[in-house]
């Protein structure tokens, strides 16, 4: 659905982006991870078909963001980290105005804006003003907007951005609700934990290239050989410990409450077999795996030494 082809961007002799290349499927809820100034912004600008790259294409739908600008913004969504409202119209006034400017007759903005206002969870304040918005409410409506067409595609810069945890949290779970409708989704965000769980691969761009770009998990084991296993048992935990650190391809084991950490440099296939040794050998296991990757500790990997 998103198609990026070694795609610059220059401001007089800074590269904002450079040979950024990407694909997000149909459907797909990707999260756009970075420093400040890493360049997701710019090239969320140029999806948004707001600003034109240096070189390289970008392309929505099969649409090229600068040779077609009219279809793509029929196809997209776009929610800016930071956004003008009008304070002295109420919220359905708001929706109203957004969804005749995308050419909705008044029968479909009359169907469209309750459904919205629902989502959103403002449906109570719809004959609000809203300049009378706290923060959080603002940001919801601001999504309203950029759904009122029903895009494909939804491009959402920091959508989380200034929220305390309650309206982060509902913005999370409208995010996936949109996603589990099929909505294809890029979003950026630096609530890190809160983007692994919302979305399906991340990319991690840094001084304007992407060097990094999957699955949280794929990456990380992509970055390290070794996997992190999590074991759980109900008993005999010092006994693995030491059973675990004799064991070949095993880098090093510690307790933690009721789990055990190994670090593991075997194939899946050693894997299974070390489980049906331990097995074998009688410890009580409940819950054998790999740990999930942590996307802060990943993300703080990658981008070491950003902006010094």
């Amino acid at each position: 659905m998103i198609k990026i082809n070694n795609l610059h961007k220059t401001y007089k002799n800074h590269a904002a982006v450079r040979n950024l290349s990407l694909d997000i499927e149909k459907g797909c809820i990707y999260g756009f991870v970075g420093p400040n100034g890493a360049g997701k912004t710019t090239t969320m600008s140029i999806l948004a078909t707001l600003i034109a790259p240096t070189s390289g294409s970008a392309k929505i739908g099969g649409y090229d963001c600068v040779k077609s600008p009219k279809e793509v913004r029929r196809l997209i969504g776009y929610m800016p980290d930071f956004f003008g409202v009008y304070d002295n119209l109420t919220v359905y006034e708001y929706l109203d105005f957004y969804g005749a400017s995308y050419g909705l007759s008044r029968t479909e903005r009359e169907k469209i804006i309750p459904q919205m206002l629902e989502l959103v969870h403002l449906t109570q304040k719809e004959d609000g003003y809203v300049d009378m918005l706290s923060r959080g409410m603002k940001q919801r409506l601001g999504l309203a907007r950029a759904l009122v067409h029903n895009p494909e595609v939804l491009i959402l810069d920091e959508p989380a951005s200034g929220l305390d945890p309650r309206a982060r949290i509902e913005m999370r779970e409208i995010i996936k609700t949109l996603g589990n409708a099929g909505k294809t989704i890029i979003i950026s965000s630096h609530i890190l934990p809160e983007l692994a769980e919302m979305c399906d691969e991340i990319g991690i761009i840094e001084a304007g290239e992407l060097v990094a770009s999957g699955k949280v998990n794929e990456i990380h084991h992509k970055m390290h050989s070794q996997k992190m296993l999590k074991i759980r048992l109900l008993d005999q935990w010092d006994s693995l410990v030491n059973r675990l650190r004799s064991t070949r391809g095993v880098a090093n084991a510690v307790r933690e409450d009721d789990f055990i950490i190994a670090s593991f440099t075997g194939t899946d296939e050693e894997q299974a077999t070390l489980l049906a040794g331990l097995l074998a050998d009688g410890f009580p296991i409940v819950s054998f795996g790999e740990t999930e990757g942590n996307l802060e500790d990943l993300f703080l990997e990658i981008t070491k030494g950003a902006g010094s």
